[in-house]
């Protein structure tokens, strides 16, 4: 059987240094805003390329709390517009609507399944307060039209940079790229915590105050409150876990690498669009997207023949229930991706020879 992910495989990697951080934080009966959450924010910022990280409880409240910080800081108000990709996981659009804001999705580019820059300008209106990229399946979704198009129309660059920990853009690290950006480090991440955890990172000092406050009940002083806030902070032993995988983050992300170009260059199949790839840089591949009119029959093929796969998404935020006011809107591009989309096994615990294995399977199909 190969595994689509083996979290125990996984974990197993660094166990004797996961072991040793966690005694560590139950010898020193501190559990929560202690010194392994200071140290972990340090140096995550450090590797992001930031001024500021701040640890909070998943990646969906990272970016319900920079969204709330801009409306509590006065730069958004209820009923503003943020644009983000259709075809994105739907946390990015829980984000803004909890928040009370609109989002505004805009299709990808087919060929890098990232929000396309050449429609986003079009989906700005008088009450855009931001665009949210969103580095989907571990691809830099950036260019360099973004920031110049936020100069422009004096708005807000974010990401969601939950599946990409690592990515480069040119020399720059995703996540460091525009004004704020939201983290997850879920189990199954390329940086997984061993329970819910994330982060925000960002160089804006007064949104990294305000951010640390809401996410501590809106609370800077014991029982003194100045926002109404939430309970979302990163605790002491996600902390350390997560400095132990920080440490081997880089050269897991080139196993993932060598494990794409493995599939790169031996899957051969006409019914089969593999990721187009014209930086190794800009991908650290958490998920290895194909493509296929017959995905669903793939699938079943895939695993009868012990080769587990997923996909990522099978419904489209605008066609779910939680949105069935959008639920008549057509986004054609989007909803190609979701019904052609199959993930292929890929992490830091395979080998050349299972995804060899994966794509000689691949290419007898039918």
């Amino acid at each position: 059987m190969i595994k689509f992910l083996d979290l125990q495989k996984v974990t197993q990697l660094h166990i004797d240094e996961i072991n040793e951080a966690i005694q560590r934080v139950i010898n020193s009966g501190w559990y929560l805003q202690g010194k392994e959450v200071q140290t972990f924010e340090e140096q995550y910022a450090a590797y992001i390329g930031t001024q500021h990280c701040i640890g909070v409880g998943n990646g969906l409240d990272a970016l319900r709390l920079i969204l709330r910080a801009y409306i509590e800081l006065g730069i958004m108000k209820e009923g503003d517009e943020i644009i983000v990709p259709a075809n994105t996981y739907i946390a990015s659009i829980l984000a803004i609507s909890d928040n009370h804001l609109k989002p505004v999705l805009v299709e990808p580019d087919i060929e890098t399944l990232q929000i396309d820059p050449s429609k986003i300008e079009t989906a700005i209106t008088d009450k855009t307060k931001a665009i949210m990229i969103v580095h989907l399946y571990g691809r830099c979704a950036y260019n360099d039209s973004m920031t110049d198009l936020c100069k422009r129309y004096g708005i807000k660059l974010i990401e969601d940079n939950a599946q990409a920990h690592g990515c480069l853009h040119k020399s720059k690290r995703t996540g460091s790229l525009g004004d704020a950006a939201g983290h997850s480090f879920y189990p199954g991440k390329n940086l997984g915590a061993l329970g819910d955890a994330g982060a925000v990172t960002t160089n804006d000092q007064a949104l990294a105050d305000c951010i640390r406050i809401l996410g501590n009940y809106g609370s800077s002083q014991k029982y003194v409150f100045r926002y109404q806030g939430f309970n979302s902070r990163l605790d002491e032993i996600q902390a350390a876990v997560l400095l132990v995988k920080l440490k081997h983050l880089d050269n897991e992300n080139n196993t993932r690498k060598a494990i794409a170009k493995v599939y790169l260059e031996n899957i051969h199949h006409h019914n089969i669009i593999l990721p187009h790839v014209d930086e190794w840089d800009s991908n650290v591949f958490h998920i290895f997207p194909i493509l296929t009119i017959q995905r669903d029959n793939l699938q079943q093929y895939l695993s009868n023949e012990n080769i587990q796969t997923l996909i990522h998404y099978p419904i489209p935020p605008h066609k779910q229930t939680c949105y069935a006011v959008w639920n008549g809107l057509s986004f054609p591009i989007t909803e190609k991706i979701h019904e052609q989309e199959l993930s292929l096994p890929i992490s830091a615990v395979m080998n050349k020879n299972q995804a060899s294995m994966v794509a000689e399977v691949i290419n007898k199909w039918g």
